[in-house]
């Protein structure tokens, strides 16, 4: 699959000198709606990971460039934390708070953008900025797993250029423990009732964690949480994630409103999980996430504006939400991120023996047990797979 190169022209008109207007009407911001921390927060993970990449936009159509974009989305994270550390989420478009502090998913996200732009090229001059405000927010903690696990993936950020940094590796280990092991359910080993949103943000930060802290158990438990998930979500050969509403033991797929955080969630995962496994099997999980967004889901039909960069808000039976907001362009923008920096899979690997489909490998015979799929020998050891990347 030829990966479409990310186009920031949307983001660009979803952004003002205040922050990223949450919603849309068809390619237009909804500017009564206001701005979210959480988009601000994946905003900043986005225009930092393409720093990163060092990637030449000149040729691109935006009005900004990476730096004046991080810097509004910065500014907007720093303005958002109170003393303690914690977040507020909602701002007016009149620059009143609308919400008071937490610690529920835009304080997890905060800190996973923070954690990004430090570990990137992007505002030097503002990195010890972004660093004292991490640290201050590291210092809470929420009871909500992917609150935790959001902040976690921040930490890792920062301690791959700061590994003595205490405040990164006790937040990294305590979101371990909110989000915990894999259950002893051979055909449920999902630590929760039911699938939720953004649900392989709970594997990736076992999987950043067990890397970060030389664990080899959270690691195993979170490719093995991955790699069933991946078979949950995959049906016929391409994505069928799950709906607005959730998924449990008895829901059948397909499932309907499918949103992109899904299958974005998924492709930041999957990438994970190959850098530090080396695993073809990982590539195909990007491919099958970049996929979905290009067409190849359960309704058939592309949620992803190639002149703009826009994502449409949501798969639908029989169409899609042509609403292209803030999460959704980002969902789509960072998933084609993941699929240029992952290199393709092989045909081979990408069969449904090879990757998993809930026909193939949804079973409990085939995923249920950790023998099968989630052994720490299956999964790779430290010497197989190597350190991280």
């Amino acid at each position: 699959m030829n990966t479409p190169s990310p186009v920031f022209t949307h983001l660009c008109r979803l952004t003002d000198d205040k922050g990223v207007f949450e919603h849309a009407q068809g390619v237009d911001a909804r500017r009564e709606g206001g701005y979210c921390v959480d988009d601000a927060a994946r905003a900043l993970v986005v225009v930092s990971r393409e720093a990163m990449a060092g990637a030449n936009r000149g040729d691109q159509p935006v009005e900004r460039s990476l730096e004046e974009l991080a810097e509004v989305y910065l500014g907007l994270l720093l303005a958002a934390q109170v003393g303690d550390g914690r977040f507020r989420n909602r701002l007016g478009q009149d620059g009143s708070w609308e919400d008071q502090p937490g610690v529920d998913d835009c304080w997890g996200r905060a800190l996973w953008g923070l954690g990004t732009l430090i570990s990137s090229p992007l505002l030097p001059a503002s990195r010890q900025a972004a660093l004292d405000a991490f640290t201050l927010g590291s210092g809470q903690r929420s009871r909500w797993p992917r609150s935790m696990a959001f902040a976690a993936l921040g930490a890792a950020e920062v301690l791959l250029d700061l590994p003595e940094h205490l405040g990164a590796r006790a937040l990294i280990a305590d979101a371990a423990q909110v989000i915990g092991q894999p259950s002893s359910s051979q055909s449920w080993p999902w630590p929760e009732p039911r699938l939720e949103y953004a649900n392989a943000v709970l594997p990736e930060a076992l999987v950043a964690a067990g890397v970060a802290l030389d664990d080899e158990r959270l690691r195993s438990d979170g490719l093995l949480l991955l790699e069933w998930l991946l078979s949950q979500e995959t049906l016929d050969g391409h994505l069928s994630v799950t709906p607005v509403g959730g998924r449990g033991p008895c829901d059948l797929a397909p499932g309907f409103d499918q949103q992109p955080i899904e299958a974005a969630a998924l492709a930041d995962a999957c990438a994970r999980a190959y850098s530090s496994t080396g695993e073809a099997r990982w590539q195909f999980g990007v491919e099958l996430a970049v996929g979905w967004f290009l067409g190849s889901n359960d309704s058939g039909t592309c949620l992803y504006d190639s002149g703009s960069g826009g994502g449409c808000d949501g798969l639908e039976r029989f169409g899609r939400n042509e609403n292209q907001g803030a999460e959704s362009t980002l969902a789509v923008l960072s998933t084609l991120q993941q699929g240029r920096r992952i290199p393709a899979a092989t045909k081979a690997v990408g069969s449904d023996k090879a990757v998993g489909s809930r026909q193939a490998v949804g079973s409990d015979k085939a995923v249920g047990s950790r023998q099968a799929v989630g052994s720490r020998q299956a999964v790779g050891s430290r010497q197989a797979v190597g350190s991280r990347q």
